[in-house]
């Protein structure tokens, strides 16, 4: 265990930069860890706080974290979230300049920054540096793209062993959200960390509801859903680049802000789609798996997939990147056995063939389970639930079931009268009497069992078979044209008297309707939550910083629950640090006085700053202001900034000295007028306070 100085010191770092009163979990256990130099295997769920297991032993340690991320487009909203945290971080790939990187070479040496972020391909370039006279620390995100037994294997991440050699006496934090046991075994082997302990995190997201629905008329069931979750971001996965196309389509046929993301599209597009994503300019994206991984956008609210995917690692990794702040969210996956067929047959032929059918296999049980799905998944990562979870559609719904012997009978006597030559499709149109052209070629229309369930509807008997597919009475074979075929239990059912029980099918009650006919659900425009959050999202624009990045929707939910009414009250709100205390605090404060308005003999909005100013008129200090107005100074020199600006007789050059007027005009002018304090912040190197950029600017605007 760390001294208790120690212990002070990391609690302090976890309010002041993320604004957190304690650690979540094994967090703290973890970044102990770390600091005493021992290798970690971190296996943690996506939304449950991996980053600040090496963020605060990089804040804490005196030399560099170098964190090792494969996706060199969310590098910079990782390090943009760090930089609003008042952390000094940045980036080095391919996509910068060689004088950019060099300026990052020269950080790093004179130890400007605390973390820096690099692609596996981009390591070579590091050479010099990766050493232990500036490196004191290695996280590997996203460690699982290391193994081949991973359902994101990357090649480029196979070269990261060598850094235990480089590195002998360096604790290396090796995280990822997904890792089998195969799969953890594999990362500590090739990372050449035999020895690492290993800290695994329950894989329970109990925020997210999990949800299966049959694939029936799934662009229709996406829209009513969408209607239903007004103005919530949202990701719908898809297997295909066309079906993201098309669904994105059909969304915003349908009034919904959408956009699509594949691989197919330039990179500068695939830049951009995201961007609007983070920034919540884009409502909903529809993409293929390529999008998504990395991005900490907390207020994704839920996760549709339009095709069932791969396995069950990759569908974890997927959904949680719903609910990441930890309020509710939803994951509602389509499935269809057309997907199975086509995933078996991306499957086949692959070097591990045999591990990506066995995976595929578990997901479709996952998917056609008729117990708490949660139980299922959790168990594939080996950890026990002992409860049903209440929040999934089976426990919600429980199925009913019912004797289908009669039903199970009729479905197998067919495939015997056409000598397991058909397929699923044909198989329900004898059932039928479906008088089509491929069954009357066949002469399928003389089979004995022709017709004999025209009273159930085709997609009935396709749930149906599915059951009894599930049940190992019969089966698909994929190698022969994905036929239907009888096992060692279909004679028994057929002349043994086995009983069969199914379940009634799954209709969900979504019928396609006008976009005008559609209910949607209302948002409150003027809660005190929506005004928040409008804040935020102007700020964000203001700042080209994503809006999740200033406050997530967990911090707006509390301040709209406590309505902090003082600096104090606001800082205590779990994810407002000192930083953000500091730049935001004041106009969230007002916006909350606002909207509590007469209720709350409080200054309003637009009076605040006027009690700024009668003090100052008596004579007060700046020091002596913020004392008695318990207010922090930067928020009092804003004040004082808006009084000049409205023509209050205020000796601005009290504040602020001529020379750094001279020096924030000239970086207007260099900067073509740029509509963020965080650009002048930048401009002069983190070097001039905010406070002083905008009493200058006051200046500015007022002699133009």
């Amino acid at each position: 265990m760390l001294e208790t100085a120690s212990q002070h010191q990391l609690h302090s770092a976890l309010k002041t930069y993320f604004g957190y009163d304690t650690f979540r979990g094994q967090q703290q256990e973890i970044i102990e860890n770390v600091l005493q130099k021992k290798d970690t295997l971190v296996i943690m769920p996506t939304g449950g706080g991996k980053s600040i297991c090496f963020q605060i032993p990089a804040v804490v340690l005196e030399g560099l974290t170098l964190v090792i991320s494969p996706l060199i487009a969310l590098m910079k909203d990782q390090v943009d979230g760090l930089n609003a945290n008042g952390i000094k971080a940045s980036f080095y790939n391919s996509s910068q300049t060689s004088q950019e990187q060099q300026s990052i070479i020269e950080k790093v040496i004179t130890k400007e920054i605390k973390l820096l972020y690099v692609a596996p391909e981009s390591l070579s370039g590091l050479e010099n540096l990766v050493n232990e006279k500036y490196i004191s620390c290695v996280a590997i995100d996203e460690a699982h793209c290391i193994s081949s037994w991973g359902h994101d294997f990357r090649p480029s991440y196979q070269q990261l062993g060598f850094l235990k050699k480089r590195l002998p006496n360096t604790p290396i934090i090796a995280l990822t959200a997904t890792a089998d046991k195969a799969t953890r075994q594999d990362i500590v082997e090739q990372l050449q960390m035999p020895d690492a302990d290993q800290f695994i995190s329950s894989f329970d997201r109990k925020n997210i509801e999990l949800e299966v629905r049959p694939a029936d008329a799934r662009a229709k069931q996406i829209v009513s859903f969408i209607k239903k979750h007004p103005g919530q971001s949202g990701i719908v996965y898809c297997l295909s680049r066309k079906n993201t196309e098309q669904i994105a389509k059909k969304l915003n046929d349908n009034g919904i802000n959408s956009d699509c993301y594949h691989a197919g599209l330039s990179f500068d597009d695939r830049t951009r789609v995201q961007e609007d994503f983070i920034f919540d300019k884009t409502q909903v994206v529809c993409a293929t798996v390529a999008f998504g991984m990395g991005i900490d956008k907390s207020n994704v609210r839920w996760v549709i997939h339009h095709n069932m995917p791969k396995n069950i690692e990759g569908y974890y990794q997927e959904i949680g990147r719903s609910g990441r702040d930890g309020l509710k969210a939803k994951a509602v996956l389509f499935h269809s056995y057309a997907d199975v067929i086509q995933l078996r047959k991306f499957a086949t032929g692959a070097t591990n063939e045999d591990v990506q059918i066995a995976k595929l296999e578990r997901m479709k049980q996952f998917s056609e389970a008729t117990t708490c799905r949660r139980k299922i998944l959790l168990s594939y990562f080996g950890e026990l639930l002992a409860e049903n979870c209440g929040n999934c559609d089976v426990c919600k719904n429980p199925p009913k079931f019912f004797d289908g012997t009669v039903i199970a009978q009729k479905i197998l006597s067919t495939i015997t009268r056409v000598e397991q030559q058909e397929a699923t499709g044909t198989i329900i149109d004898v059932l039928r009497g479906a008088n089509n052209a491929n069954v009357l070629e066949k002469g399928l229309n003389r089979v004995k069992t022709f017709g004999i369930g025209h009273d159930i509807s085709w997609k009935d008997w396709q749930q149906y078979i599915i059951q009894l597919i599930n049940q190992g009475i019969c089966e698909i074979a994929f190698h022969k044209n994905n036929t239907l075929q009888l096992t060692d239990f279909s004679e028994k059912v057929l002349f043994k008297g086995l009983k069969v029980y199914l379940t009634y099918p799954v209709h969900i009650n979504e019928k396609a309707k006008t976009p005008a006919a559609v209910k949607t659900k209302a948002v409150n425009s003027n809660s005190l939550f929506e005004r928040l959050r409008k804040l935020r999202y102007r700020i964000s624009l203001e700042e080209n910083l994503p809006a999740y990045l200033i406050f997530n929707d967990a911090t707006l939910k509390e301040m709209e629950r406590v309505r902090p009414m003082s600096e104090s009250e606001f800082l205590s709100i779990s994810g407002v640090g000192q930083r953000k205390m500091e730049v935001y605090g004041d106009e969230f404060i007002a916006e909350i006085l606002d909207f509590i308005g007469s209720k709350v003999k409080k200054p309003k909005k637009t009076d605040t700053h006027l009690v700024t100013y009668e003090l100052y008129k008596s004579g007060l200090s700046i020091e002596e202001i913020s004392l008695q107005r318990k207010l922090k100074a930067p928020t009092v020199y804003s004040h004082i900034a808006k009084l000049y600006s409205d023509g209050k007789a205020i000796n601005i050059y009290d504040f602020v000295s001529k020379s750094d007027v001279e020096a924030v005009h000239q970086a207007k002018i260099e900067l073509d007028s740029p509509k963020t304090l965080k650009d002048y912040f930048d401009y002069f190197n983190e070097q001039m306070d905010y406070f002083k950029i905008r009493l200058a600017l006051s200046v500015i605007d007022k002699d133009d």
